[in-house]
């Protein structure tokens, strides 16, 4: 199995895409920024809406009316962390493939809080019907938060142990 995904691997860096940001000094921090840029919008309106089911920040609005508002970014963040991921695993694949950061925040806790964001974005209006959440939604923002925070601290580990590799 792990030669196939070596394989894999390989064929992703040989692509146009993936060849051309392994080969340039400019592209890669470029599409760090931009993948960092994607994380930023897209996490930091996640977990606004987490704070405010917990009870967090401003009560000019419920946090169903904050997800609302914030949705439309939320989703182009998440678009625009997922092209730059994407591209940056592209360039070194078969580097990534090796770090173990790597695979607990691609195999397990980016699935995770990727599902649990969906059923609270789907479950926020039930949990907070009035102004105050719910019980479950006050431990559902939270779940989201620690998840999300977990996917943080896993990345800050791969990038470290990569640039120790590196050197």
């Amino acid at each position: 199995m792990y030669d196939v995904i070596v394989a894999c691997c390989r064929w992703l860096e040989n692509t146009p895409w993936g060849a051309t940001i392994s080969d340039s000094s400019w592209m890669p921090p470029v599409v760090l920024w931009l993948h960092f840029i994607g994380l930023s919008l897209w996490l930091g309106t996640s977990l606004t809406v987490d704070l405010r089911l917990m009870g967090a920040g401003a009560r000019r609005q419920t946090a169903t009316e904050l997800s609302n508002a914030l949705f439309v970014w939320n989703w182009i963040g998440f678009a625009v962390a997922f092209v730059g991921g994407f591209l940056l695993l592209s360039a070194e694949a078969t580097v990534y493939v090796t770090n173990t950061g790597f695979w607990l925040k691609l195999g397990v806790l980016t699935p995770l809080a990727l599902m649990w964001h969906v059923v609270v974005q789907m479950n926020t209006r039930a949990w907070t019907e009035t102004e105050q959440a719910s019980a479950i939604g006050k431990w559902a923002g939270a779940l989201e938060f620690l998840l999300w925070i977990s996917v943080v601290a896993a990345s800050v580990g791969f990038l470290l142990t990569n640039a120790v590799t590196r050197s």
